[in-house]
């Protein structure tokens, strides 16, 4: 016969079980979280060293999120089909700079840019105010063909919706040998630390001063730390030629990898208009 006393410390026990294995599976999924955002927005600040950012996606239990749409990925074995076309003649060129360049953009005009992919064309309306550094560093680089024939190289299609490009080497690992400075990031639009649909912000190592020339475009409204520049905004055009993108899926079938669509910016120009 089992006394009232045993019968206590046995509740306690398995009580104090419960706990430290539901605190085991939190710690599990923690640690997965953060591994899936170090992937998604990884940069090489200088040279070859190949840096991640480290910024924790949140809850997707949270309300915010539970009426969010959610965009289905290909599998990597029914591949849906490429809804791009092939992309234009010409190479990558290999530049590289040593500092940032001199600003010559004025700051109180106004800027567009405009993503000439084999899926379609991708305008934005660039804050030239908010994010001076950004805009004068996009227009130096457009300026040399820098981003001509570039891939863009990471679709991610759970936990957040981006489309990751700028990357000369199409790996996750190329920048322009400089770094640029944290911009914006108290914009109005970043509300309860959700990037909006139609963003496009930079792309670091989670510390400051870490951009290169790798952005992200947001497809759908993406919960991140304020920790990325925000520095233009997609039009609505540009936004169907993403969720198109999206659409087709990704290679991996977990939802982070190369786009099953050729996305390729066969042309990048910055205009003041």
């Amino acid at each position: 016969m089992v006394s009232q006393e045993q019968r206590r410390r046995q509740l306690a026990r398995e009580k104090f079980l419960r706990q430290q294995q539901r605190r085991t599976t939190a710690r599990r999924k923690a640690r997965a979280r953060n591994a899936v955002v170090a992937s998604v927005l990884g940069v090489v600040v200088v040279g070859s060293v190949v840096s991640y950012a480290t910024g924790v996606f949140k809850n997707d239990d949270k309300k915010e999120n539970a009426g969010a749409e959610v965009t289905p990925s290909a599998s990597a074995t029914s591949k849906a089909p490429d809804p791009c076309d092939k992309a234009a003649k010409g190479k990558v060129k290999s530049l590289s700079w040593k500092k940032e360049p001199a600003m010559t953009i004025d700051k109180s005009a106004d800027y567009t840019m405009t993503l000439a992919t084999t899926c379609g064309d991708i305008d934005l309306d660039l804050k030239t105010s908010a994010a001076p550094h950004t805009v004068n560093s996009f227009n130096f680089l457009a300026g040399k063909g820098f981003f001509d024939h570039t891939k863009c190289h990471r679709l991610v299609t759970s936990g957040i919706y981006v489309l990751q490009c700028g990357d000369p080497q199409g790996t996750g690992s190329g920048g322009p040998g400089y770094t640029i400075p944290d911009e914006n990031l108290k914009d109005k639009s970043l509300k309860d630390n959700v990037y909006p649909a139609g963003t496009v912000a930079m792309a670091n190592t989670g510390e400051s001063h870490t951009g290169g020339s790798q952005f992200f475009l947001v497809y759908q409204d993406s919960q991140l730390p304020p920790s990325y520049t925000p520095f233009g905004t997609v039009s609505k055009s540009g936004l169907k030629v993403l969720k198109k993108i999206a659409a087709a899926g990704e290679s991996t079938g977990q939802g982070d990898g190369a786009p099953n669509a050729t996305v390729v910016i066969n042309k990048l120009t910055v205009t003041k208009s």
